[in-house]
Formats: C-alpha cells, structure tokens, sequence
C-alpha cells in the first residue's frame, strides 16, 4: 500500500508539471500569434521556399507568415534614419496581411530596393574584386588637405635665467606662390649676379643664400596638384598641374621626349634627341655593339649626362641598372622636376668649375647623348671630371653629331676628342653610327709609360679623389688605387651584400674589424626595415622616391631592396661625419654629399618618404634644426611621410617645429622599447592651401 500511495503521488506530481508545460507552451504560441498580426510581423525564415508542400505535425500551430513572400531590404532599410523613405510591407488598408497572389498583382507592385551607388574606382582593385591597372588617382582626401594660411605665427618665450626672452615660431605661413619651384641654392639670384663670370657654366653651380636668409616658410604646391600617378605608369605620364609647364613639349616635342595628353597629363613615348625611336632599342644597340657591356649584371649603376627627363635611366629600371640621371636647370630647367615626377632617380647638377658631388670610380658606365657639353675644352678638364668618377675599367658613350657627321667643323671636334681620350688612355672599343663607345683602364701603367709632359699630367698622390665638397676641378689625371681597389666589385646583385675593398680606406674610428661593422649595420637595417615592412605595412605605401639622409654605408638602402620595395633610395652622406660613399656605390647604389645646413639640389615634392637616423643629434651642434626641418618640408611631397630616429633630447623641438610646418607627428618607441634613449618620430604632411 505504501509503494502505491508513492506511484499516485509522483504520478500526479508529474501530471501537474505536465499540464502546466502545455499551459505556458500555449499562453506563449497565443502571445506570438497577437504580436505577430500587429505592424511587427513574426517572421520564420527556412531553407525551403515558402511554396514548397511541406507536412506539418498537427499538434503545432502554422505561422501567420506562412506562404507569403517579404522584401528583405524593407528588414534592412529599418534601421536607417528616419528622414529616409521606407519600403513598407506589403498590407491591405484595414491593416491584415496580403495573399502572396494579391502582393503582386497590378494594385500591388513589389517594392524593389534603391540602386547601389556608383562605384568610384581610386586604387588597383575594380568594384568586382579584379586587379587592374586601369586606374585613375582621384583628388586629395579632404582629410589630407589644410587651410594654412599665408602668415607666420610667433610665440614669446622667457627663460627664467636672465630673464632672456626669445621668440618660437608656432606656425610658419605658406611662401609666396612664386617660389613653389624654389631651390634655395641654385636660385640666388642676388648671388649670381655678383658673380665676375658666367661663361663656364658657373651660374649653375651652388650658391647659397647667406646664414640666416635662408628659407623661413612654407614652399606652396601648384593649384590643382593631385597625388602622383603611382610606378610604373609614372614612367610613361604625369599630372599637368604637378608640373605646369609646357616649354619642354614646344622644344623638345618632335624628338619624342615628352608630349601633352589630353588637358591634365603630360605623356612620355621614351625617345630622346638621339634615340627618338625609343630608349629600349637604344640600350639594345650599346648592348650589341660591346657585348661586356652586361646591363644589370657588371653594368649596375650609370650616370647619365644632360638627361633630359631621364627616359635613358628609367628604361634601364627594368634591366637593374639604376642611373643618376643629371641636367642644369637652364632653360630647359624642368627636366629634372619632370624625372623625379615620373619616379626616377635624378638631381640637378652641372659641369661647370667644380667637382660633382660623387666619388671616384662611382660609376661603371657614364652617358652623354647630346648633352651640349664640350669636352675638350680647357684641356678636356671636363671629360677629366669623368674620369676620376668613371669605375677602373668602365665605359663612356658618347651619342653626338662629330661622331657621325661630316662636316669640317664637327670632324675637327672628332678629332679633338680622339687625341684627347688617348692622353687619358682610353681605348676606342667601338664607334658604330652615331655612338662612340671608349674603356678607362685598368690600372696606371698606360699613364706612366706616356712620354714625360703629355697633357694632362697624374694628379699629385696627396689628392683626394673623393673630396667633392666645394672642390675645383682639377686639370689632371686621377691615380687608380695600386691595390685595385674600386675596380674587383662583385657583379650585380652579389655585390649589394658583398664588403667591398674600398671599406679598408674608409676614415672611420672602429672597435670592431670594418667587415664586421658593415655586415652588422645590414643586418641592423634589414630587421628594422622588415619591421616597417610587417607592422606599419609600408608595401601598402605608394613608396617610390625615398631619401636617406645619414646613410652610412646604405645598409637602409640595401633592406629596401631585401624587403621588395619597389623604390629606389638616394644615399646622402653628410659632410659633418665620414665619406662612405665610395662603398655605397661599390654595393651598386647611387649617393651624394650634402651640407645639411644648405639646400639640396633637387626640386620640391620631390621625395615620397625622408628617412633621418641620428642626423639631428648631430647636426644641432652646426646649424638650427628648423632650417633642416623647413628643408625636409621642401623636398617632401604632400601626402608624403618623413621617419626621424634619434635621441630623446631632441623630439619635443622636432614635433613643435612639425606641427609648425602643418605636419602631423607621432612619436614611436623602437624596438628596444619604452626605456629606450631613442624614438621614431612619424610624419604625415598634408596639402596646405592659402
């Protein structure tokens, strides 16, 4: 008895939860059913199509929804703003549902959804997802662009010392729009016309405003300038309004250097006064006439003379040749602001009175076609400059009318030049059409066995082929090294990480042997710029005109080359530390020596991204950082970035002069991390406007 009376009772303690499952289980079906015939509707979404014969159990209850079709995009356009129109839910007037037959009857026309927007294709991707390179580059984002302003905002500072007060620039102003070309030493016009004579070209070289003139504002982009058309397409058009100037295309038009396309670009076809037919077939005719002459292999880095704008060193890109393409700014003063636009390597520069701001034996082929330079000149001091830069065993072209024309005038000129290469022992490898191709020796024994007092003599050994600052030409011969240094360079590309000879004779203080400091910088440089490369995704950039303006022995430059950036970097070596640049060229790169207190040579908005490592550590000790700043701000295109690496007692005047300069800075630690005596100041500049 007692065993049954526990059955009854947890039998009926079942049938109550029981009963009272389906009490709520109902209550709530009812509930849905009353909130889903209101102006909300329940909707159950299925794989099957709502027409589809499907068996129901007949114990559950059907939903209100069943057989009817809804417009997705009415779901999705509730939770827009409520100033936009709504597609409404297909409903009768007195507020119940509509039959699926009557939703899309005449009375009842299906609601279609909005058009999307018209896509506006800015990058390499098209709105179905394909790369292309059928792009155009849209205006700058209105994020990127600043009312500046023209004037220049001071603040009064006092020292509590002496109670001395001083003045901080808080902002400086745009320059006036007549200066956006402006190059500060080749622009001196008060200087030029102080000089005592023109007649050698000296009006082109270096002159430099005196300390304390020099740039204190802002150098203004033209109206209508637009982010530069990214490498390769650079190669063959540009923006108009980046370089509004049409005097190249009236002269130089019919000779296929550069031509205008439509309103807004400028077209390169890739000729050259004496390749009009392209600088492509060109490069192949020197290819067959001197078979040595191995493009991107023991030929790696060219100087071209009178560039024009540069197609010669930007077609030999693709054949890994990189060329330091150089012109005056003369008449035709554009040409290297047009090189640069199109992102190949050039500065402006002239043979004149002094030494070219390059090493000895820097280049191992050097190029002129019709450069309008007059070799012979003044004993050939001028072709006596391409010597001492022309690698031992090197080769000049020379693509000009006494080659082959036969006029009296012009052979007298051929004749002139043959005389005078034989005195520099250079060996006539061949003359085929309009190109004469000579070979600089090897060593000096064809120079010791010249008769006594054949023009032009050795130079003295005291002299330093590598001192290039402010130098004069010299009207002698440039000793080879009797070691063979400058000549035994790997071929391209073992030689970017090969020690070159020449690091023995570098004037450096080291505790370390110099091998082992120049593997060691590589592989400093190489982890860093991996890092840019992984974490601030610097492939992402449109990197192409890089600047390093403290390079060492370019081991930032070799790391861009390591990580696959396709760019190319100018080497700068500052005349305040130790002249390594004969080991950047050794390693197949290209660099200047520069004074950062002056101006550089090159045009503004020139230089996509500005690498300082240690430099203004340095130089604060020489010269005022806002006058190196002001400078980087020139040659820095809008849109561009500069990256500062250096110590911390110099960041807090670093960032209050870039935002004075309307740059938006960041401070980074390094990867040593926040103890670190060092930082990384980032650099954004914008387009500013008046």
């Amino acid at each position: 008895m007692k065993l049954l009376g526990n059955v009854d009772l947890l039998t009926s303690q079942t049938a109550i939860k029981f009963a009272a499952f389906i009490f709520i289980s109902v209550s709530f079906f009812y509930i849905g059913k009353h909130w889903s015939d209101g102006s909300r509707q329940l909707i159950f979404f299925s794989r099957q199509s709502p027409l589809a014969t499907v068996s129901y159990i007949p114990t559950v209850g059907i939903s209100p929804n069943f057989n009817k079709e809804f417009n997705i995009s009415a779901l999705i356009s509730a939770t827009e703003p409520e100033t936009e129109s709504k597609p409404v839910d297909p409903v009768k007037n007195d507020g119940k549902p509509v039959s699926a037959s009557e939703a899309h009857s005449p009375q009842h026309p299906p609601t279609t959804p909005p058009p999307p927007p018209v896509i506006k294709s800015y990058g390499i991707v098209d709105e179905n997802g394909t790369m292309s390179d059928e792009f155009e580059i849209g205006e700058f984002d209105p994020n990127l662009v600043e009312n500046w302003g023209n004037g220049t905002e001071t603040q009064e500072e006092t020292k509590t010392e002496g109670a001395t007060s001083t003045f901080r620039v808080k902002k400086f102003g745009l320059c006036d729009e007549s200066m956006r070309e402006y190059i500060p030493c080749l622009d001196n016009v008060e200087a030029i016309k102080r000089l005592k004579s023109t007649e050698k070209g000296e009006r082109f070289e270096r002159h430099c405003p005196e300390k304390g003139k020099g740039l204190n504002c802002l150098v203004p982009a033209p109206k209508g300038y637009r982010p530069p058309i990214p490498w390769p397409r650079s190669r063959d058009e540009v923006w108009f309004y980046n370089v509004p100037h049409t005097r190249l295309v009236d002269d130089k038009g019919g000779q296929n250097w550069i031509s205008k396309k439509g309103k807004d670009k400028f077209s390169f076809p890739g000729g050259g006064t004496q390749f009009i037919h392209g600088a492509d077939q060109y490069l192949n005719q020197i290819s067959k006439m001197v078979p040595e002459i191995t493009f991107g292999q023991h030929i790696r880095v060219v100087l071209d003379v009178g560039c024009g704008v540069a197609s010669f060193g930007a077609y030999l890109l693709s054949r890994n040749v990189i060329t330091m393409s150089i012109a005056p700014k003369d008449v035709h003063e554009n040409q290297i602001q047009f090189a640069l636009e199109r992102g190949v390597p050039a500065m402006a520069a002239a043979f004149a009175t002094r030494r070219l701001l390059y090493p000895s034996q820097a280049f191992d082929l050097i190029h002129c076609s019709r450069c309008r330079i007059n070799w012979t000149r003044d004993d050939g001091i001028l072709l006596l400059e391409v010597n001492r830069m022309l690698r031992a065993g090197g080769y000049f072209a020379w693509a000009a009318q006494p080659v082959y024309k036969h006029e009296q005038a012009l052979e007298e000129q051929w004749e002139e030049m043959l005389n005078l290469t034989t005195r520099l022992c250079w060996t006539l490898v061949k003359k085929e059409g309009y190109i004469a191709i000579w070979q600089k020796p090897f060593n000096n024994n064809c120079y010791l066995s010249r008769e006594a007092g054949t023009i032009p003599p050795l130079c003295d050994p005291n002299d330093d082929p590598d001192n290039v600052w402010y130098v004069d030409l010299k009207a002698c011969i440039s000793r080879i090294p009797e070691n063979g240094y400058g000549a035994n360079v790997a071929p391209w590309p073992a030689r970017l990480q090969t020690p070159p000879d020449r690091l023995q004779s570098i004037h450096i203080e080291s505790y370390i042997a110099r091998k082992e400091l120049f593997k060691a910088e590589s592989k400093y440089w190489n982890e860093i710029v991996a890092s840019y490369v992984r974490a601030l995704h610097w492939k992402k950039y449109k990197l192409r005109n890089v600047m390093d303006m403290r390079a060492g022995f370019g081991g930032f430059a070799a790391a861009m080359i390591d990580n696959q950036l396709d760019a190319w970097v100018l080497n700068v070596v500052p005349v305040s530390g130790p002249n390594t640049l004969p080991v950047i060229y050794d390693r197949g790169l290209i660099g200047v020596m520069h004074d950062w207190c002056e101006s550089f040579d090159t045009y503004p908005r020139t230089y996509d991204l500005l690498h300082a490592a240690g430099l203004f550590s340095v130089e604060k000790k020489r010269c005022n950082m806002s006058t190196i700043m002001l400078e980087m701000d020139r040659i820095l295109r809008p849109g561009g970035r500069a990256y500062i690496r250096d110590s911390l007692d110099v960041m807090d005047e670093l960032q209050d002069i870039a935002k004075a300069m309307g740059w938006h800075p960041t401070l980074r630690d390094t990867s040593e991390g926040p103890h670190a005596s060092y930082r990384i100041l980032v650099c954004d500049k914008h387009l500013l406007r008046s």
